[in-house]
């Protein structure tokens, strides 16, 4: 079993299960639990053997206290990462990092702590697995409100005009990707940079060879925590990610 170092938690962590599940975490005391027990219902479902490694990006209410009880008493399943605040991409980037070094992981998958993305699609993602090396949720219906999915649709134009080919739903936190081709992503993007997941995409797509699926999902109405979403800070994102994503090949 490959032993992963995770900064700055000085804990060494194991990631040994075929399939493993990213999870960034910020303020979600009141919901993580449920939906951590409602991704492993499926999980237990289909037979698959799987890890949670749940990242807590600096938390400021107890969500670091309840992701230790949930560890303790399931340790095998659950891996928790502590680490101070850096923001969603970043802290995807170290579960993707860390996932795509242990050598026994199959696949990556990443999901959002909030409870948007609903376990019911994923046994339609993982039939896909024999023929593609990307499968990515599609959001066809959202429920989060008008100003996140604006911030998605120019993220989408942006990106897909700098890429000269359709990204789809280039930030969809739904998404199920090989090991070893996340591992050779990441090495063609900066740790430094911001939004994490429109580069993985990025950077995916404009890789020749590798074999896509989409799976047309639901996004629902977040189940807890709030809205981090500041609008005002949109346009400069959306600059800062465009300068970003240029200087990526």
């Amino acid at each position: 079993m490959p032993f992963i170092s995770l900064q700055p938690d000085p804990i060494t962590k194991v990631l040994y299960a075929p399939l493993v599940i990213v999870i960034p975490i910020f303020n979600e005391a009141e919901t993580i639990e449920k939906v951590v027990s409602d991704w492993k219902s499926v999980f237990h479902s289909l037979g698959i053997v799987y890890q949670f490694l749940l990242i807590n990006d600096g938390s400021k209410d107890n969500t670091l206290a309840v992701l230790r009880q949930m560890e303790a008493a399931n340790p095998e399943h659950l891996v928790v990462v502590d680490k101070p605040n850096g923001g969603h991409g970043r802290t995807c980037r170290l579960g993707y990092s860390a996932a795509a070094a242990a050598s026994t992981v199959e696949w990556v998958m990443q999901i959002d702590s909030d409870g948007q993305c609903d376990p019911s699609y994923f046994a339609e993602f993982w039939q896909h697995r024999a023929e593609a090396d990307c499968i990515f949720g599609c959001r066809i219906r959202r429920d989060d409100g008008f100003a996140r999915t604006m911030t998605s649709k120019i993220c989408k134009f942006g990106a897909t005009m700098l890429a000269g080919r359709d990204l789809v739903d280039p930030n969809v936190p739904y998404r199920l990707i090989k090991r070893e081709v996340l591992a050779a992503a990441l090495e063609r993007i900066p740790p430094s940079f911001n939004i994490h997941n429109v580069a993985v995409t990025f950077i995916l797509k404009k890789t020749r060879g590798l074999r896509w699926a989409y799976v047309p999902i639901r996004f629902r109405e977040r189940q807890g925590g709030s809205n981090s979403i500041n609008v005002i800070n949109v346009a400069q994102w959306g600059i800062d990610m465009l300068l970003e994503l240029r200087r990526l090949k």
